[in-house]
């Protein structure tokens, strides 16, 4: 079977460094924390009230953030594409979304007792007493943007985004779509939310210096920062791109999954769900771990998460481990949940053609159990022709994706 190689020709995100690609990368590799306290409700009574809050986009519908979010990220990903908003519907054309847990929003809640209040015209019926159905937000972007085909939708936790970007790769380069429009949203920065969480004890709780409480591989890290967003990308056939004469971002060369199941909220101590993943996407790609150069980790800032994904970055990359740069993203906008491994891919796509890779913000006191080159001093100017890009979620979710230059391609075979 003819295997198609994919490419991303457009890029969208939403996040707590600002509504752009240019402004999340830009703010990414000049070190800058979108973490502040909590505006969107008052969290003054729980243990965390930090977070990465991003802005709502102007023309936001209803209450549901994380719709709202992927609204605008699809937006902007698509117009970068050149595949504007069409009236016709396109039968060859996709969506597949990560989306996070469903719980009610109580704002909605209060104004759907109103009187007078009603739903606009396209969401009539979808909203029920407790919740906003996950397919309301695919079903939108689909509606607005021709999209026809059945729409994808992926609740893997926080490997959720980095599913549906394997998912759209696997529907595109095997024919079944001539082009995907994926990524991930969510925004769980709500009081059920950050309760839920803290009552784990997984979130940080350095409330006095919110710049400072995320801090991946760090000795003094003591959870999470949470984060709202979303990223998402436009991916096709490279053949396809190429005939349009379509700005190709980068190719999304491979992509792997496992399920290891450990615990509902831990990893593996030795990580090997995460190494499992990211060696069957860097077969999926038909690399080595010596084509590696650069990791866009998990990087949560947890006691459990950072030592199990140091050991599993050991076991894929062997003696060239302690050479490879690795960064966190959520050392700088928190945790976008389910939404965190679309956005972390546009950030290392974005820093890649930059031809830089973004720090590791708060790494002062290195953990000697996480002991490989995290980038603590800044953005550092590196020639990355192949990244990977991983998530890991609870109840033992992991996935990752490899990326490789758009400078890179021809080096590669044909377009298949």
């Amino acid at each position: 079977m003819t295997r198609h190689r994919v490419v991303v020709t457009g890029m969208g995100v939403v996040s707590p460094l600002g509504n752009s690609v240019g402004a999340l990368v830009g703010g990414l590799l000049a070190g800058r924390s979108g973490v502040r306290e909590i505006g969107i409700f008052d969290a003054s009574n729980l243990p965390t009230h930090i977070a990465g809050e991003a802005e709502l986009p102007a023309d936001a519908p209803l209450g549901d953030r994380k719709i709202a979010f992927a609204l605008e990220a699809a937006r902007q990903a698509l117009e970068s594409a050149g595949k504007a908003t069409t009236s016709e519907a396109d039968s060859a054309a996709g969506i597949s979304l990560g989306v996070g847990l469903e719980l009610f929003s109580m704002p909605d809640l209060v104004r759907a007792k109103q009187p007078g209040f009603a739903l606009p015209e396209h969401l009539e019926g979808r909203l029920c007493f407790m919740q906003t159905p996950s397919d309301v937000c695919v079903h939108a972007i689909a509606a607005r943007h021709g999209l026809s085909a059945p729409p994808e939708i992926h609740v893997s936790a926080c490997a959720a985004g980095t599913d549906a970007l394997g998912h759209a790769l696997r529907l595109v380069s095997s024919g079944r779509r001539r082009w995907m429009l994926a990524g991930g949203t969510d925004s769980m920065i709500n009081p059920l939310g950050v309760a839920g969480f803290c009552a784990l004890g997984a979130t940080s709780t350095r409330n006095d210096d919110p710049a400072g409480a995320s801090r991946p591989f760090d000795a003094r890290r003591d959870g999470f920062v949470m984060g709202e967003g979303a990223g998402m990308l436009v991916l096709e056939r490279l053949s396809d791109a190429r005939a349009r004469g379509a700005t190709i971002l980068a190719e999304l060369a491979g992509f792997g999954s496992s399920f290891d199941a450990y615990k509902i909220a831990d990893p593996h101590p030795e990580g090997r769900g995460a190494w499992q993943a990211m060696a069957r996407a860097l077969s999926d790609a038909g690399l080595g771990p010596e084509h590696i150069d650069y990791v866009n980790a998990h990087g949560t800032s947890t006691p459990k998460n950072d030592p199990a994904e140091t050991l599993a970055l050991k076991r894929l990359l062997g003696d060239r481990a302690a050479r490879v740069p690795i960064s966190s993203t959520k050392s700088m906008i928190g945790h976008l949940i389910s939404a965190a491994g679309a956005v972390e891919a546009v950030a290392t796509i974005g820093c890649m053609l930059r031809g830089q890779v973004h720090s590791t913000l708060n790494l002062e006191e290195p953990d000697p159990t996480c002991d490989l080159d995290y980038v603590p001093e800044g953005a550092r100017r590196v020639r990355v022709r192949h990244a990977v890009s991983s998530s890991y979620g609870f109840g033992g979710h992991n996935a990752s994706i490899v990326l490789r230059h758009a400078e890179e391609i021809d080096n590669w075979g044909s377009d298949g």
